[in-house]
C-alpha cells in the first residue's frame, strides 16, 4: 500500500488545526448561552469533534475526495445570542434533534433541499449578519474591560491576518491561550483532559424549537452545506449532495442527545483539504480528508481542559470568538446588500434580527427571517 503523501497529511492537519482552533471558542458560547454547564459543553465538544472527525472518515473513504465535515460556527453564533430557553439546556438539545432531523430529511426528501434552494441567499445572509454582529462587538467590549489583555490578542490577530488570514485566528488563539495559562496556571494543573460524555433528555418545547432548531437548520443548510459543495466543486469534486446531506444530519442526530449543535459539510477548510495545498494529484487529496478527520478525534479527547481554559478568562475568550466571526460577518453584509431589489427587505430581516428581541417565546432569528419574507413578497407583487 502507497503511503499517504505528505502534502495531504499537512493540509489535514493544518485544517484541522484551523477549523477547531478558529472556531472553538465560539461553539463553547453558544452552548454556554444556551443553559449548558461547564461539564455538558465540555461533552458537546466531545461529541461534536468525534462526529465530525468519523463522520469525516467514512465519507471521504467512501466517496475517495477531500470531504471535510465541521461543526457549525454560524449555527454556534445563533445559540450564543439566543439566550438561555424556557426549559434550559433541555429545551435546546430538543431544538438541535429538530435540527439534524430537518437536515436529514434535505438529504432523503428532494422537494426539501429544492425549498431551502429557493430561500434568497439576501434574506439567509441577512438573518446570519444579525445574529453575528452582536458577538463581533466582543473584542471591542474586551479592550475596554481588559486592555492590555484585549489589544495583545486583537493585536496579535492583526498583524499575522496582514501575512496570512487563514492563520489570523489561530495564532489569535494560541496567544489566548498563553494570557490565559500565564495569569490563571493553577485551575488548569486540577483540569481533567477527557471529558466524560453528559447525556440530556430532550425537552420539546414548541417555542425553542421554532425560534432556534428552525434557525439552526437554514443556517446549517444556508451557509456551512451549500458553501461547502461549492469549494469541492470549484476543486474538481462534484459528489452527490443528498447522501452527504443524510450522513451529516444523521451524526447530528447522534450527538445532539450528548450537548452537540450540528455537524456539516466544511466550507474554509475544505478548501485546505480539496485545494492544492493538498498535493498536485488530485486523485490522492482524499487522504487530506481522513488525516483532518483523526486530528479532529484527537482535538476532542482534549475537549475537558479547552472548556476549563475558557472559563478562566470569559471576557478573553469572547473577543477571540468575535474575532473568529469577523470574515464570515463581512461576507454575509456584503451578501445581505448585494441585491439592490432585495436590499430593503435583507435590511429589515438583518435589523429584526440583531435586535435580538423574543417575541411569544421565539427568537429573533426566526421573526427576523419572517419579516424579511414578508417585506420582499410584498416587494415582489407591487412590482
Amino acid at each position: 500500500m502507497r503511503l499517504p503523501p505528505l502534502p495531504a497529511i499537512s493540509a489535514g492537519l493544518l485544517a484541522a488545526f484551523v477549523g477547531f482552533a478558529s472556531s472553538f471558542s465560539v461553539v463553547l458560547q453558544g452552548l454556554v448561552g444556551v443553559g449548558a454547564t461547564q461539564e455538558q459543553a465540555a461533552s458537546g465538544i466531545l461529541a461534536l469533534s468525534v462526529a465530525m472527525g468519523v463522520c469525516g472518515i467514512l465519507v471521504t473513504l467512501r466517496t475517495k475526495m477531500p470531504i471535510s465535515i465541521a461543526w457549525s460556527t454560524p449555527g454556534a453564533a445563533l445559540l450564543a445570542g439566543a439566550g438561555v430557553p424556557h426549559g434550559g439546556f433541555a429545551a435546546a438539545i430538543g431544538a438541535f434533534i429538530l435540527a439534524a432531523a430537518l437536515v436529514t430529511l434535505s438529504g432523503l426528501v428532494k422537494p426539501i433541499g429544492r425549498a431551502m434552494s429557493a430561500i434568497p441567499v439576501s434574506l439567509a445572509n441577512a438573518m446570519l449578519a444579525g445574529i453575528l454582529l452582536p458577538l463581533c462587538l466582543a473584542p471591542v467590549k474586551a479592550v475596554a474591560a481588559m486592555p492590555l489583555a484585549g489589544l495583545a490578542i486583537v493585536a496579535v490577530w492583526f498583524l499575522v491576518g496582514r501575512w496570512s488570514r487563514i492563520l489570523a485566528v489561530p495564532a489569535a488563539a494560541v496567544a489566548t491561550v498563553l494570557l490565559i495559562l500565564a495569569t490563571h496556571p493553577a485551575p488548569m494543573e486540577q483540569a481533567s483532559i477527557m471529558p466524560a460524555p453528559v447525556f440530556v433528555a430532550p425537552d420539546w418545547s414548541l417555542a425553542t424549537m421554532i425560534g432556534i432548531g428552525l434557525p439552526l437548520f437554514l443556517i446549517t443548510m444556508a451557509s456551512q452545506n451549500i458553501p461547502g459543495l461549492a469549494v469541492l466543486k470549484v476543486n474538481g469534486f462534484s459528489p452527490e449532495p443528498g447522501p452527504l446531506f443524510t450522513v451529516t444530519g444523521l451524526f447530528s442526530l447522534a450527538c445532539a442527545p450528548f450537548g452537540g449543535h450540528a455537524v456539516n459539510l466544511a466550507a474554509i477548510t475544505a478548501a485546505i483539504c480539496a485545494g492544492d495545498e493538498a498535493g498536485p494529484d488530485r486523485a490522492r487529496r482524499w487522504w487530506a480528508g481522513v488525516v483532518s478527520g483523526l486530528a479532529y478525534i484527537a482535538f476532542g479527547l482534549a475537549a475537558g481542559w479547552v472548556t476549563v481554559f475558557a472559563g478562566q478568562a470569559p471576557v478573553l475568550v469572547q473577543a477571540m470568538a468575535g474575532l473568529a466571526l469577523i470574515g464570515a460577518f463581512t461576507n454575509a453584509l456584503s451578501g445581505t446588500i448585494a441585491q439592490a431589489q432585495d436590499r430593503e427587505a435583507a435590511i429589515l430581516c438583518f435589523v429584526t434580527t440583531a435586535s435580538g428581541t423574543a417575541f411569544l417565546g421565539i427568537s429573533a432569528p426566526f421573526w427576523g427571517l419572517a419579516v424579511g419574507g414578508i417585506a420582499l413578497f410584498a416587494a415582489r407583487i407591487r412590482k
